[in-house]
Parts: C-alpha cells; sequence; structure tokens
C-alpha cells in the first residue's frame, strides 16, 4: 500500500518543457532514500495548465506543485515526502491569488471548468487499464452490449451531443443514418487528425485517457453494426500514439476488444492509420481516400460517408472529443447528467486550446455556454503584460476573429456561427493590440492555400487570388476595390468549393473585413500599418518622453540601427532598421513606437 501518489504531468507540453528529467530526478531521490515502496510515481495526462510546467499533483495530500526544475526535486522530497511540509516556493503564484495556491479548486485557472471529457487526465495512469476500471471504465460499454442498437442511437439523440470537431452535426442523427444504410460491412472511424495551429485538444485526450475514446467507438460499432474501426491520428503525435496502441492491447487482453466481447456474441478489432499531417485529411472523404491508400482528397457529397464510406461501405466518423463524451452518456445514469450541462441547442462541455497573447495557456473544458470573457479572463488570466485585448480566433484557420465588443457572447454553436466563427475543434488563440487583423488574415488564409489539396478549382485558384490582394494590402499597394474584390471571391468560393476546407476557409478574412474594416482601409488609403506588423507600411521611433538611455534596444538590434549614449535618448535610423521587432521586445519602458513610412510622396506634398 503506498503512501503517497506522485502524479507528473506526461503529456507532450509538460515533457517539451521537461517533466521526464524532473521524473528521473525523482526516481533517483525516491531511491536515494528508499521511498519505492511508499510512493508510487506516475507519468500521466495532462492536467491543463501547461502555462506553468512542469506539474506535479501528490495525493492524498493534494498538493498542486507547478514550474518545477531537477533541482527542486532533492527539496521536495526531503520536505514533504519525508517531513510532511508543504514547499510553499513551488507552489503556484500569479497576480490572480493572494498567497500561493495549494491545489485546483484555489487555483483560478480551474474554478469555472467542468470536467467531464478531460476528468481522468492527470488523475489515473493512461498506460494502465485498472485505474480507468476503477474510474467507472467500460461500464457503459456492459450496458450497451444489453441495449437494443436503436436503444443506443436514441440515447444519444436524446442527449443533444453535436460533433465536437466542426459543424457540430448531431451524433445521435450520423449513428442513425449508418446503422440503416444497407451494407454487409459498417466501418467506425476516429478522426484523430488534428491539424489546426494552436489546437492540441485531442491530442491531449488520447495521451491522457486513450481508453474513453476506445470505449466510445465500441459502444458506436455496438450501435450500427460495425466490428472493425480505424483511428486515424496525425504521425506528429507520436506518445498519443504510443498510448492508443496500449490501450488496445489491454482491452484486448481484459475481453473489451476482439472476438465474442463480454460474451455477447460483440465482435471488434482495432486499426491505427498514421497520417502524413495533411491538413485537408481532416475532412472526412479526404481521411477515409488516406485510409484507403490513396492521395487524401475530398469527395462530392452525397453519397455521405453514412451510406458509402470507407470502401464504399457505410461508415461513422467522429472526433475523439465527440467518442469520449459517448460514455459519459451511456453510463447509467449518464444521459440526466449530461443534458443538465450546457444551452438548449449545445449541450454538455467544449475542451478548448488557449494559446497566443493569453497569460494562461493551456486545456480547459468548459460548459456550452460560457462567456468568452470568463475563458480568457477568468480562466485564461487575461492577456499578457497586462496589454489591451483585441481579439480571438475561434475555430482555427476555418474559423472567424471575434471583438473586444463580443467578449459577452456565450460559447455554443449558434452564437459563434451568428458571430461569423465556428465552434470547430476547438482552438482559441487570443491576440491583443499589437495584432495586425490584415495580417493575420494573410496567415490563416495562407495556411488554408498551401493546405489545399488542388482537387477543385475554386479552393485552388480562388484562395490564391484572395491571398494575392491581401499580400498586396499589406505591402502598401492596395487598391480602393481590394474590400469588395475579396468578399465576391470569398462568397464563391463558400458556395461552391468541394469539401469544407475550401468552404470555410474565407471566414478568417470575412470575420475581420467585418470587425475590423477600418484596419483594412487605413493599409489601403494611409498605407499604414499602426500594429507595426507589415514591414513596408511603417517605421520605428523612439519616444523622448520615454526613453531612459538604458542601451537594451541598442545591444539587441542586429543591424545596428540604434544609436545612443547611456542615459541619453535613443535613435533609430529608418534607412538600416529591418524593422525585426527585438527592440520593441526588448524595451521595458516601450518607448519604441510606430509611425507612418516618409514617403517621396509625403515630402513634395
Amino acid at each position: 500500500m503506498y503512501e503517497k501518489h506522485l502524479m507528473i504531468c506526461g503529456a507532450t507540453g509538460c515533457l517539451s518543457s521537461g517533466s521526464a528529467k524532473v521524473h528521473q530526478a525523482l526516481v533517483e531521490e525516491l531511491a536515494k532514500h528508499k521511498l519505492e515502496k511508499k510512493c508510487r510515481l506516475v507519468m500521466t495526462g495532462c492536467p491543463g495548465f501547461c502555462e506553468v510546467g512542469p506539474i506535479i499533483v501528490i495525493y492524498p495530500d493534494e498538493v498542486f506543485y507547478c514550474r518545477l526544475k531537477p533541482q527542486d526535486i532533492p527539496e521536495l522530497v526531503e520536505k514533504h515526502l519525508l517531513g510532511g511540509e508543504i514547499v510553499e516556493r513551488l507552489l503556484y503564484k500569479g497576480p490572480d491569488v493572494d498567497a500561493p495556491a495549494r491545489f485546483y479548486d484555489t487555483i483560478p485557472f480551474y474554478r469555472k471548468q467542468k470536467f467531464n471529457v478531460l476528468r481522468n487526465s492527470g488523475i489515473i495512469d493512461p498506460e494502465n487499464i485498472d485505474e480507468y476500471i476503477m474510474r467507472g471504465g467500460y461500464r457503459a460499454l456492459s450496458r450497451a452490449l444489453k441495449m437494443e442498437p436503436m436503444e443506443i442511437i436514441d440515447e444519444v439523440k436524446r442527449s443533444g451531443l453535436r460533433g465536437r470537431g466542426g459543424a457540430g452535426f448531431p451524433t445521435g442523427l450520423k449513428w442513425e443514418f449508418t446503422y440503416k444504410a444497407v451494407g454487409d460491412k459498417k466501418y467506425v472511424v476516429c478522426n484523430a487528425d488534428e491539424g489546426d495551429p494552436g489546437a492540441f485538444m485531442d491530442r491531449s485526450i488520447l495521451e491522457g485517457d486513450p481508453h474513453a475514446v476506445l470505449e466510445g467507438m465500441l459502444i458506436a460499432a455496438r450501435a450500427i453494426g460495425s466490428d472493425e474501426g480505424y483511428i486515424y491520428c496525425r504521425a506528429e503525435y507520436p506518445l498519443a500514439i504510443k498510448r492508443l496502441k496500449t490501450a488496445i492491447a489491454q482491452a484486448e487482453e481484459y475481453g473489451f476488444v476482439g472476438e465474442n466481447i463480454l460474451g455477447y456474441g460483440f465482435n471488434f478489432k482495432f486499426n491505427i492509420k498514421e497520417g502524413a499531417g495533411a491538413f485537408v485529411c481532416g475532412e472526412e472523404t479526404a481521411l477515409l481516400a488516406s485510409i484507403e491508400g490513396k492521395r487524401g482528397m475530398p469527395r462530392p457529397r452525397p453519397p455521405f460517408p453514412a451510406t458509402s464510406g470507407l470502401w464504399g461501405k457505410p461508415t461513422v466518423i467522429n472526433n475523439v472529443e465527440t467518442y469520449a463524451n459517448i460514455p459519459l452518456i451511456l453510463r447509467e445514469g449518464g444521459l440526466e447528467e449530461f443534458v443538465k450541462i450546457g444551452t438548449e441547442g449545445s449541450k454538455g462541455t467544449k475542451v478548448f486550446a488557449l494559446a497566443g497573447k493569453i497569460r494562461n495557456t493551456g486545456l480547459c473544458e468548459v460548459p456550452m455556454g460560457i462567456t468568452l470573457r470568463e475563458i480568457i479572463f477568468d480562466i485564461g488570466g487575461g492577456i499578457k503584460g497586462g496589454r489591451e485585448f483585441k481579439a480571438v480566433q475561434a475555430g482555427g484557420p476555418s474559423g472567424g476573429c471575434i471583438p473586444a465588443e463580443k467578449l459577452d457572447l456565450p460559447v455554443d454553436y449558434d452564437s459563434l456561427t451568428q458571430a461569423g466563427a465556428i465552434m470547430g475543434s476547438g482552438g482559441l488563440v487570443v491576440m491583443d493590440d499589437r495584432t495586425c487583423m490584415v495580417d493575420l488574415a494573410r496567415y490563416f488564409l495562407s495556411f488554408t492555400q498551401k493546405e489545399s489539396c488542388g482537387k477543385c478549382i475554386p479552393c485552388r485558384e480562388g484562395t490564391k487570388r484572395m491571398l494575392e490582394i491581401l499580400e498586396r494590402i499589406t505591402e502598401g499597394l492596395g487598391k480602393p476595390d481590394d474590400l469588395d474584390r475579396l468578399q465576391e471571391l470569398a462568397s464563391t468560393i463558400k458556395d461552391s468549393a468541394l469539401c469544407g476546407l475550401g468552404q470555410t476557409c474565407p471566414n478568417p478574412v470575412l470575420s475581420t473585413i467585418r470587425y475590423f474594416r477600418h484596419e483594412y482601409e487605413e493599409h489601403i488609403n494611409e498605407k499604414f500599418c499602426r500594429s507595426g506588423v507589415c514591414k513596408s507600411l511603417f517605421d520605428y521611433f523612439i519616444d523622448p518622453e520615454l526613453c531612459n538611455g538604458c542601451t537594451r534596444c541598442a545591444r539587441i538590434c542586429p543591424v545596428g540601427a540604434i544609436s545612443g549614449e547611456r542615459k541619453e535618448t535613443h535613435v533609430i535610423d529608418p534607412e538600416i532598421c529591418t524593422r525585426c521587432g527585438s527592440c520593441v521586445e526588448r524595451c521595458r519602458q516601450e518607448a519604441i513606437k510606430v509611425t507612418r513610412v516618409r514617403r517621396e510622396a509625403d515630402v513634395n506634398h
């Protein structure tokens, strides 16, 4: 019997900040003090608060240690594990707490969250099926095996669960179509091809609780009459794939996967397909083509995958988070609990990845209907450096920008759509007042244009023409009718592109024109980028009233464009300056400002 359980975040986020070295230091320190039989050490899933990793939570003391380094471990072992004393310097500290915070409920990041899909992540060993079972795992499958297929489907329909990976199509309805489709073979497919910049929800679920996804897929298979499934996971997620393979092997050993599952005559096997990283393979028909060994390109619909999917057979496709919700709904009494959360048209919770200019980057799970303000400021802690919030990109490259005046917008499918964005898979990229919205639209369109498979003309050529216009605007060569041309092209692409990638890729452009038209007009008419991003449209200068002559900017400048003696006002030579922005980031006085480029036409005028 262990006296202490040390749960170390072993997800990709904390691993990148050194949790493997912290784990090794703990192994050595526990051995040094002969504590291996008293203290259990587990590399677990993501507890969400990536900004403060590496993280260790010690149970049953329920103490949350963060920002750990290997050199902190001897003190932690000696004081906490041997002496029973909490090491306060390793607790969470921040401007949102008055004193060092000891555990989840005292840390503002966690207060407004509701853990359903992430209920096990950070709590269990994701490579130990026994711990998943002890937390209620596979009970929903056991119940589903005793039900008729339409009984399962009806419960999913009554839950109001909508797909968590894109447009939010009702999950139960999709299952019903596939169940009623004629076919001697049917497939269940999990879309884990998470390609949105700044998104890492599905990866974290697979790394922290892979059995929840397997159980959800098994229930879907029972409902539609399938005996085989595929998990399409991008190869850039090696830890997720490793833990999936381990989970499948354990589930087979326990009789949850394979032949005659739990004695009910139900057979099912899993296959893992590693994707090569093409964003278009997140579109369901392109994903199916990739599994079949073809180039990942979408096809016209109808027929939809529910009637003619993988190898022409009826196929259910849902994403990772959708499947992870299924065991919650199908367990005894789960449906009643699920429908209590959320809004009328958007039930349950949603997992979001917080990225960009936000203080608390990480993963959060919130009830549908919570406002953007609560997510960004109460959970996310507001904007880095105390700067002003400008916008948030919701839904990735296919989504849209939501401005500050919409901060009190409830986060649900319908509200986000009306605001010009989409729920998508759940990426939220936060921007501060230094973000140029024209350049942001150019960036996202550049991403989708490169990722276009090129099959249909509207996406292949239309996005290229839109990108050329945006690049021209950011270079100071914009024309007065460019905005009308952008909107016309966007409308045409949305109406005629073959797949969801093409149909939604104009969203960032349309939403930024809708809410930030004045920035486009300033770029076109005044040839000025006040955010200091579009290099052709501004110069840097140093405000003499703010400069204290610290020389930090001059020392960081890679081309020697800044001159001035210590404790005297410095000057930037615009002829030498490359506008790299290094001096802006370095200046503690915020003395470096942007001004309009002094053009020959201005001088003559």
